[in-house]
């Protein structure tokens, strides 16, 4: 038996020609660039500020707030509404931001200082992502979620594109100040275009679309038992967990220790990651023209086996421009088993329980994943990189075959 999920739509719109949609295009993009130059600002003055360690002291920071907060940001969004999360955020983010950039006026940033700021930061992150996942089943029709998880991945590309060259033409010219001055102003754009984003309200399962009642950790408690007892999102989840662990070593510090052993350098690095971003774009340009996957439980689970088998294959690849094509393999199908992975969990969780189903599957992707960087650090210490780049292709591939055994999941469809 088929699986068709559905939400109450609002009137539909193709999502690329929907004003409404293009708004809070428009605001998670210039928030996204603005994260690219912060990282870029903040990177720079922990490395004038402190020694090597302090800078990755530094740059860690944010991530601890961000892991402990995840899931009590998915239950403000669902309590209070999405948009007033991502708003109040988006406004931590700038205040602070531009809050720093007047202070290093006036005296050297310290590492102690940035440290502060990295773990302010994470904590409003930690509101930021949930409640961000959590508005597209509000903007558009539920047919239209899987269009806008492509625009969501243009967005996101083109803010890695132009995010870094940015924050480095700032720090070339005024320093951190103006670095960070830079990444303020760009959240404090996103502002006005949330603030015009309307929505539309979701009803819950029992029709009444009420708020969430009792205490945060009840209402967390109740989010997980949603997710455990729902035929399809207890699944989903369960592949974005093993997924990820699998995906994020080899994509990240992998390829890096893969090319210092092949010798090719920082600039074959680049070539490689250019590859990669190119594979992920194209998925995401394939979503947005599209709009619409047949049997998406099915292509995800495929797609992602296949990004799995790319994986292991670039660790054997002879020279730069073989391990290039193979990356662009790993971004296309990964890429666009990711974006289908989002549009099933938006269309999937009752309205109710979206913030909260947001931030569950947020905290396998932003926050528990990075933990297998050092066990892929020590693991190439010990057996060199192909070994390490099949055994985690394997763990990406266990999640894909996963679905595909669970038919739920692999009959699921997406609205058309």
């Amino acid at each position: 038996m088929t699986v068709t999920l559905s939400a109450t739509e609002p009137l539909e719109r193709p999502a690329h020609r929907d004003g409404n949609v293009l708004r809070w295009l428009g605001a998670y993009t210039a928030s996204m660039i603005g994260d690219s130059v912060y990282y870029m600002a903040l990177a720079w003055a922990a490395t004038h500020a402190g020694s090597a360690s302090q800078t990755g002291l530094v740059l860690a920071a944010g991530s601890i707030p961000r892991a402990l907060l995840l899931l009590g940001g998915g239950v403000l969004a669902d309590r209070i509404g999405p948009r007033r999360v991502v708003v109040a955020s988006d406004t931590a983010r700038c205040l602070v931001i531009l809050g720093l950039a007047g202070t290093l006026l006036l005296t050297s940033p310290t590492v102690w200082m940035l440290i502060a700021v990295a773990l302010v930061f994470g904590a409003a992150d930690a509101l930021f992502l949930p409640a961000v996942g959590a508005l597209p089943p509000r903007i558009t029709a539920a047919s239209q979620l899987a269009r806008v998880q492509g625009m969501r991945g243009l967005a996101t590309r083109a803010a890695n594109v132009v995010g870094a060259p940015l924050g480095g033409v700032a720090v070339a010219i005024g320093g951190p100040v103006l670095a960070f001055a830079a990444a303020g102003v760009l959240f404090a754009v996103s502002l006005p275009l949330l603030l015009a984003v309307r929505m539309s309200p979701l009803p819950t399962a029992d029709g009444t679309g009420a708020a969430p009642a009792g205490t945060a950790w009840r209402e967390l408690a109740g989010g997980l038992r949603h997710i455990r007892r729902h035929p399809l999102l207890g699944p989903l989840m369960l592949v974005v967990a093993v997924s990820e662990l699998g995906f994020v070593g080899p994509l990240n510090l992998g390829l890096i220790l893969l090319s210092e052993e092949r010798g090719w350098g920082a600039s074959g690095m680049g070539w490689i990651l250019a590859a990669f971003g190119t594979g992920a774009g194209a998925s995401a340009l394939l979503l947005t023209v599209r709009g619409h996957v047949p049997r998406a439980g099915l292509v995800m689970c495929l797609t992602v086996l296949t990004g799995a088998g790319a994986i292991a294959a670039m660790a054997y690849a002879p020279s730069v421009p073989l391990a290039a094509g193979v990356a662009v393999l790993v971004g296309l199908f990964a890429g666009l088993g990711g974006a289908l992975c989002g549009a099933l969990v938006q269309t999937a969780a009752d309205p109710a329980y979206l913030g909260r189903v947001t931030s569950v599957s947020t905290l396998f992707t932003h926050a528990l994943s990075p933990l297998s960087y050092p066990v892929t650090g020590a693991a190439v210490a010990l057996w060199g990189t192909a070994p390490v780049f099949v055994a985690s292709a394997s763990l990406c591939a266990a999640g894909a075959v996963t679905g595909l055994v669970i038919a739920p999941l692999r009959r699921a469809e997406l609205p058309g």
